[in-house]
């Protein structure tokens, strides 16, 4: 079972500039769609002006969970190329985006597959790798008087936990290695009381 995954520590830049066209490929962590939606809105305030705002994405580990798309650039063209790279690099959880400032002359599609390939990997070229845990999340909820006994399991096994209501019914969300899943929720199911439901696809 695969228990990590790879993916970039943080936004990372590549330029690279071919006949007056400008190419400026941004890469950003991502871990859902509705931030990579953010990321896409803010560039194009950011970048009004350019001519493309190609990109491609890459969630998870199942290969549906992908999107590239052209921008008006030929088809298969700019997106493609971008999300072959992230391909390359075996990354995940990444959003590559690559702005184009057209410099008058055009490219032809074999010119413009390799400005969007070079670029995208200039960027993951200088991206910090770094490898992560697949976690799966959980509702917990459970009573006042069990707080003590479901606190001392996260405490022991380091889970991460938000959005936490105590109340009479308490109730948080955890997330929990994957490779310790079944010893955690093991754990937890012995608390008189304490009911896990699970919230998030496995794949990531």
């Amino acid at each position: 079972m695969t228990t990590s995954y790879r993916t970039i520590a943080a936004k990372s830049e590549g330029i690279f500039k071919d006949r007056g066209s400008k190419f400026i490929a941004l890469a950003f962590h991502v871990e859902d769609e509705e931030e990579i939606r953010a990321v896409l809105d803010q560039l194009r305030k950011d970048y009004h002006d350019a001519r493309h705002h190609c990109y491609a994405w890459r969630l998870g580990t199942d290969p549906s969970r992908e999107r590239a798309n052209d921008d008006g650039e030929p088809t298969n063209s700019a997106g493609k190329p971008i999300l072959n790279q992230i391909g390359k690099y075996r990354l995940t959880n990444v959003l590559v985006v690559v702005i184009r400032y057209f410099g008058g002359t055009l490219l032809g599609v074999g010119g413009l597959i390799n400005a969007y390939r070079t670029a995208t990997g200039e960027a993951l070229k200088s991206a910090r790798i770094s490898r992560r845990k697949i976690q799966a999340t959980y509702l917990l909820r459970f009573g006042y008087p069990q707080m003590n006994d479901v606190m001392t399991l996260v405490k022991e096994y380091k889970l991460e936990a938000y959005d936490q209501q105590f109340e009479i019914n308490c109730e948080m969300k955890v997330r929990i290695d994957v490779e310790q899943e079944k010893k955690v929720t093991n754990r937890l199911g012995m608390i008189n009381g304490c009911s896990l439901t699970p919230l998030e696809n496995r794949d990531l």
